[in-house]
């Protein structure tokens, strides 16, 4: 079967229509999935101030616990998980590298920005402070939280590492004095890993277990209101199922059963929070047809009743 181009990706819209450039900061609360597992077509620039966090990329692993830079090239496959129950947080910058394509087809768009877009040309992964192109970088990045006018200057300072005060969500900007900012603050950062010779050619070798990953995650996000066997993933991706489970495991950290629970769970829990279906509705539109099985699960899970869970969310 010939492979299709993933769909699973993030469905939110980084930045805006005109201006795909966002920045978000996430607080981590103890050990735990803190990005779950997804992708997507921006470049997204990770900053870490500290803390003990392990972020996956592709099959890869890369345990962190000092500040440091992270690059995430388009379409690559990741997540963070905290393993230290103290608060940290961690800062990004998504973006698409079109912001930057100018009509003029001089050498920068050729040699550089059209082979990132093509995905010819990758970023390296981490830049840590004992390298020359870190300080500068970080600077970089300060401004570009600043344009987005949500940094203060005390925290901004604050033991020489960026602290912002971020929503969630993340922030987007129309301002044009701010965009400007932003645009040369980002060219800054990519001449500085050119100088350095941080950009790396694509290699050529097609990884086709990530995308076998991305299918089988796109299957359980359109069918997780349905029951899903082993045998339907496996036979999305053209694998036998005992070598699906272990290659799944190894790339999400967990069996497809417990991902798919786990997952049905997050709808439940986002179904609860945004609608007044009731209970039994939730268990059934979520994928569950055991009543007890889905009350089980979501206490497991929660560590509630779904009915507390309403009441709770309700009162905040």
């Amino acid at each position: 079967m010939e492979q299709q181009p993933s769909v699973l990706k993030e469905i939110r819209q980084h930045g805006t229509k005109s201006f795909p450039c966002a920045i978000y900061r996430t607080h981590s609360m103890g050990k735990g999935a803190f990005v779950k597992h997804h992708w997507h077509d921006e470049v997204e620039i990770l900053y870490f101030s500290g803390g003990e966090f392990r972020l996956e990329v592709n099959m890869e692993s890369f345990r962190i616990s000092s500040e440091c830079f992270y690059f995430i090239n388009p379409g690559e496959l990741h997540s963070i998980n905290t393993e230290a129950v103290e608060s940290h947080w961690e800062d990004a910058v998504v973006f698409s590298p079109e912001i930057l394509s100018l009509d003029a087809c001089d050498e920068v768009q050729i040699r550089l920005m059209k082979p990132i877009r093509n995905g010819k040309l990758r970023f390296s992964r981490c830049i840590t402070p004992q390298h020359p192109a870190f300080s500068p970088l970080r600077n970089a990045f300060g401004d570009i939280m600043r344009a987005f006018g949500q940094v203060t200057e005390e925290c901004a300072a604050k033991n020489g590492t960026i602290q912002s005060v971020l929503p969630d969500s993340g922030l987007v900007t129309d301002d044009l004095t701010s965009q400007l900012y932003i645009k040369s603050s980002l060219l800054y950062i990519f001449a500085t890993l050119l100088s350095y010779g941080l950009f790396t050619p694509a290699e050529k070798n097609f990884d086709r277990r990530v995308e076998s990953i991305k299918m089988a995650l796109t299957f359980i996000k359109e069918n997780y209101h349905n029951k899903i066997y082993i045998s339907d993933l496996a036979g999305q991706v053209n694998l036998n199922e005992q070598y699906f489970c272990r290659l799944f495991k190894k790339a999400i950290g967990s069996s497809p059963i417990k991902y798919i629970n786990e997952y049905r769970i997050r709808q439940a829990k986002r179904l609860l929070e945004e609608t007044d279906l009731q209970v039994t509705e939730v268990c059934l539109e979520c994928g569950f047809n055991n009543l007890g099985n889905f009350l089980q699960e979501f206490q497991r899970h929660t560590g509630t009743t779904p009915l507390q869970y309403r009441k709770h969310f309700e009162l905040y």
